[in-house]
């Protein structure tokens, strides 16, 4: 900075520059706000068909290798082979059993 230049006074900080744009600038900047406004009128589509799902819609996909995916009950899914779901099926009482057994020790999502 040279020192012998007499400080700048009377240009507003604060104040807004605005430049006349072209055609195409404009044009382009009209077209991003339209997609923008479109995109965000599907993403709360989305996120209004989510919550009327339900709060627990659970679903079950076979897995690229071949296993069941059960989906809903957490962040990941549970995947298990056909015979694991048949063992952990064969043993529903004992798992409720234990869970009543347990149950003071256990914690609760709520």
């Amino acid at each position: 900075m040279v020192d012998d230049q007499p400080p700048l006074q009377g240009i507003d900080v604060g104040a807004s520059l605005s430049l006349p744009l072209g055609d195409t600038q404009d044009k382009e900047l009209k077209m991003a706000d339209n997609d923008m406004q479109a995109e965000l009128a599907r993403l709360k589509a989305e996120n209004a068909a989510l919550k009327a799902r339900g709060s627990n819609p659970l679903t079950l996909k076979v897995s690229q290798k071949g296993a069941v995916s059960v989906y809903g009950l957490g962040r990941f899914p549970v995947t298990l082979y056909k015979e694991q779901w048949e063992s952990l099926l064969d043993m529903a009482d004992d798992i409720r059993a234990f869970i009543e057994e347990n149950a003071a020790k256990l914690k609760t999502l709520g």
